[in-house]
């Protein structure tokens, strides 16, 4: 008898050592702290986090993209009003403003109940634990997946693909994904895979391996297309965002060649790069004022 007590005793010191090493059990989300939340994993653990500054960024902001802005739009104001909508994948070239836009609603409708979760690539196995802790929550969720890109055995592929559209259990009401992606089909696209193109009659059939590439891109309801910007959009962006940052020079020449000269140095002209630049002109005219 007094073995087995001094072994429950051993056990009770080395159980009280662990819970000292062991991270704590995360406790609820504070959904007040934050109109903006992250997924994140430590220790074992895994908690959603509010973001303490959000980006502020608005829809006046956004040029170039009208079209684009106009779709998304539409549908997360049916989203949040309680009305069907669909999940969206925002595609194509780097910097054309995919992820400002997803922010910049955020920014719009959260007084309308709107919030976002951004979960990393890593961690999109994890998706049916987060649509069950917000299920019953009243808010109105966009679950953020940014810059998505899956070789097709890779885990989280097989976790959205049955997030979106593919389990058993119906997904909750009250939260979509939005996935923005430089790659249409969200996976490396290879010259072997036309070789299993088939031709039937005067149609042409895709072959396995396309097809399940396609099946994936496919669940996503809404599709928002994004292109490089023309010499003329990207000047104008860049004069919109020297006048965001109350300096001088929008619409001059020195300007404007400094920006071709920045845009060339980087082989792109988006948005990205506009902000990129106006961000420098600013600095440096403000600093030439305090000189």
């Amino acid at each position: 008898m007094k073995n087995l007590d001094d072994l429950i005793s051993r056990a009770e010191t080395l159980l009280a050592r662990l819970e000292t090493v062991l991270p704590a059990q995360p406790g609820p989300p504070d959904w007040n702290a934050s109109i903006g939340f992250r997924w994140r994993r430590k220790g074992g653990r895994a908690a959603i986090e509010p973001v303490s500054h959000v980006h502020h960024i608005a829809l006046g902001d956004l040029h170039g993209i009208e079209t684009q802005k106009r779709l998304v739009q539409e549908n997360t104001r049916q989203f949040v009003a309680g009305y069907p909508a669909n999940n969206v994948l925002l595609t194509g070239a780097r910097g054309t403003g995919k992820s400002s836009l997803i922010k910049a609603l955020l920014n719009e409708y959260s007084p309308q109940g709107l919030r976002l979760i951004e979960v990393d690539k890593q961690d999109l196995t994890d998706l049916p634990d987060i649509v069950d802790l917000i299920a019953e929550r009243p808010e109105r969720f966009v679950l953020y997946c940014d810059d998505l890109s899956f070789e097709s055995d890779e885990p989280g592929y097989k976790a959205l693909k049955v997030v979106l559209d593919g389990s058993i259990a119906a997904a909750s009401d009250n939260c979509l994904v939005y996935a923005t992606s430089n790659r249409r089909h969200l996976m490396p696209e290879y010259m072997q895979e036309n070789l299993e193109y088939r031709h039937i009659g005067e149609e042409i059939h895709p072959g396995e391996t396309s097809e399940e590439k396609i099946s994936l891109s496919e669940r996503f309801g809404v599709w928002a297309s994004f292109y490089p910007f023309d010499q003329d959009e990207y000047l104008r962006i860049v004069d919109v965002w020297i006048a965001h940052f109350q300096v001088p020079g929008a619409g001059t020449e020195a300007a404007h060649k400094g920006a071709l000269q920045w845009a060339l140095s980087r082989s792109s002209r988006s948005g990205r790069v506009a902000w990129q630049f106006a961000r420098d002109w600013a600095g440096k005219q403000r600093m030439m004022k305090k000189a």
